[in-house]
């Protein structure tokens, strides 16, 4: 397969693209539903910290003032950083606040966060959003096309709406002549950018202008040939091509998915018979 070289379509912003390669039609949060989802959180958080305040002074009354002091530290701790990383681990990425406002923290590749996103988002937190009463956060989201604050930036996260309506559109089969080399071929790292630019242009092929949809499935092809090894047979088309890599890459997926879950139950069962 003989392809012109090309750049790397950039990224959509405001879509996402799963592990299984799926193109979800949420948007970027507005500015707006940010700062409400964080007001909420910040209320939530100030009551619990009151709360804690008064049951550590209760506690506390007829200790030394470094004990007193040592608990407060552990107290703002917890409050500012050890709860919302757990809730938002726990939770994939919502908080009580973006729980209200239909509001997901995801990862730039749009999967779900894991807890060392939220960790580097709560850390990050504490000195942009509280120290400094989130000046910094908001200029940074103001100025980032997604409305990234640092956190963002440090963590590969990214904030979208939920309640939107999703566009789930199945790939097409795997082409029967391509299964043989896709399934012994090594898939790279592929770029989340170029995967959903792919799998838009898959879900969209019937309405695209035909001199479009030529160049496009080249492009599309060129970008993806250097991730993949060994190169597919000589002739092959573009198109089938991206439709092979994207239902392979899915399919490893959905089997990586299944071996880690079947681990899950065996050490579940294991530590019951224990």
């Amino acid at each position: 397969m003989s392809l012109p070289p090309a750049e790397p379509p950039a990224e959509p912003v405001g879509e996402i693209v799963t592990g299984e390669a799926v193109v979800l039609g949420l948007r970027a949060a507005s500015f707006a539903s940010r700062l409400l989802a964080a007001l909420l959180d910040a209320l939530i958080v100030g009551i619990v910290f009151v709360l804690g305040v008064v049951a550590v002074g209760a506690l506390t009354s007829d200790s030394s003032e470094a004990t007193t002091a040592a608990l407060g530290i552990v107290l703002s701790v917890l409050c500012l950083v050890g709860i919302p990383t757990a809730v938002e681990t726990a939770t994939r990425g919502r908080s009580v606040g973006k729980l209200v406002v239909g509001l997901r923290t995801v990862r730039d590749d749009g999967g779900p966060v894991r807890f060392r996103h939220c960790l580097v988002r709560a850390v990050l937190g504490v000195f942009e959003l509280w120290a400094t009463a989130g000046s910094p956060a908001i200029v940074c989201a103001l100025v980032n096309a997604r409305g990234k604050r640092f956190g963002d930036l440090l963590g590969g996260t990214y904030v979208v709406r939920e309640r939107t309506a999703a566009r789930h559109v199945p790939l097409p089969p795997m082409p029967p002549e391509l299964a043989g080399w896709a399934r012994t071929a090594d898939i790279g790292r592929l770029p989340a950018a170029t995967v959903l630019a792919a799998r838009q242009f898959l879900a969209r092929t019937s309405t695209l202008n035909p001199a479009s949809r030529a160049a496009l499935r080249v492009e599309l092809a060129d970008a993806l040939l250097p991730l993949v090894s060994p190169a597919p047979p000589a002739g092959t088309d573009p198109e089938r091509f991206l439709v092979a890599v994207l239902v392979e890459r899915r399919d490893r997926e959905f089997a990586r998915m299944e071996r880690r879950e079947a681990r899950t139950r065996e050490l579940e069962r294991s530590l019951g018979r224990g």
